[in-house]
């Protein structure tokens, strides 16, 4: 749908439904028009909730002001949303709808995400996620399939991995559901070509199950097969 209609992006309603396919979970939430709407799914979901803008341009989102967390209650949310309405506008942006998530408790952040590499196809990557990604740079590869034994090396291989195993009195995460969750993103890679970049950041690794609380997906027309030179033998 997003390619016929020339779109590079998957829209937030998009992404969620791309991964539900998938059996990735997401926190519980509600994609709305405007600020007043916000408030009112606020109210519904109740407890904190984080806020966040989506529409086109609008990718990196705690650089642009477009995401605020540990919001309580329809007035706070709404007062949020309207604040991010005008931040972005200065920016040169318009926000095409929001999204009003249940806060998820606990957990250490993780990435995880697809590139595309020219020769090898669509490569998946596990690492520390959350706003620091670039500053640590603490990150696992691997080429899709993958199999059972990739996602748990990919995990184990990282230098932030104490802090999944209860580091310091830390509550361990659940490895194993983090595991299956790059496995159904490597599944999701290999299926759809048309995947040219995928990032959920972060991801919630925590006691209860790994959760995914925020995806952008980038897609273009899928490359034609590569053959190998019909001389080689």
């Amino acid at each position: 749908e997003a390619l016929a209609a020339g779109r590079e992006w998957l829209s937030a309603p998009e992404c969620e439904r791309l991964l539900d396919c998938y059996g990735i979970a997401t926190p519980e939430a509600r994609i709305v028009a405007g600020p007043e709407a916000a408030g009112a799914a606020a109210a519904e979901l109740r407890g904190p909730v984080a806020l966040k803008a989506h529409g086109a341009g609008i990718l990196h989102k705690s650089e642009l002001g477009a995401v605020a967390v540990g919001l309580a209650g329809a007035e706070a949310v709404e007062g949020a949303a309207k604040a991010m309405e005008a931040s972005l506008a200065a920016q040169g942006l318009r926000p095409e709808c929001f999204l009003v998530q249940r806060m998820v408790e606990g957990g250490t952040e993780l990435l995880v995400g697809v590139a595309t590499d020219p020769v090898f196809g669509p490569v998946v990557a596990c690492g520390a996620g959350g706003t620091a990604v670039e500053l640590l740079g603490d990150v696992a590869l691997r080429v899709c399939p993958l199999t059972t034994e990739d996602a748990a090396a990919m995990i184990r291989s990282l230098q932030t991995f104490p802090l999944l195993t209860g580091f310091r009195g830390t509550t361990p995460a659940n490895l194993p559901s983090l595991e299956d969750l790059i496995l159904r993103i490597g599944a999701l890679a290999d299926t759809h070509h048309e995947i040219a970049e995928l990032d959920l950041n972060p991801v919630l690794a925590t006691p209860k199950g790994a959760i995914a609380a925020d995806a952008r997906i980038r897609i273009t027309p899928p490359a034609p097969p590569k053959s190998w030179p019909s001389t080689w033998s």
